[in-house]
């Protein structure tokens, strides 16, 4: 198990995390050819880090900067450490994270609480794609 950089011929696999992880689960956003551009554009740029195991993508992270845009695991592997080691991996890269969870994502948002994280402010769908209520978190490294 191990976490590296995405390059573009992952682009595919991560594609099916994605797809795996928000088809079905609410309101769509985006067509299946602008998540490819928009996943495509962040894994060319270097802000994509997936997690391997058996040596194939099974979860990822999209960062840019600050703020977390997307972090999937594949369905079968959801609670076998590879979100916590994508996340681990970028808290030891920077000291503060941020990111937006659905206000009905009780899942994530206790998987970020366990890691850190810390409701901010609450909102009411204007600021995401898909204009649901949503909760912004936020984890900085503790100071020594």
């Amino acid at each position: 198990m191990s976490v590296a950089r995405a390059h573009l011929w992952h682009l595919p696999r991560l594609l099916g995390i994605l797809w795996a992880g928000t088809r079905g689960q609410g309101p769509v956003a985006r067509r299946r050819d602008e998540d490819a551009r928009a996943l495509g554009k962040l894994i060319v740029q270097g802000k994509v880090q997936l997690w391997r195991r058996q040596g194939r993508a099974r979860a990822f992270l999209a960062r840019d900067g600050v703020r977390i845009h997307a972090l999937y695991t594949s369905p079968e592997w959801r609670g076998c450490g590879g979100g916590a080691a994508l996340l681990s991996c970028a808290q030891d890269q920077i000291g503060r994270l941020e990111l937006y969870a659905a206000e009905t994502n009780g899942g994530a948002r206790q998987f970020y609480a366990r890691h850190g994280f810390r409701e901010v402010s609450r909102g009411h769908g204007a600021g995401n794609d898909e204009g649901v209520p949503d909760i912004l978190m936020r984890w900085e490294r503790p100071k020594e």
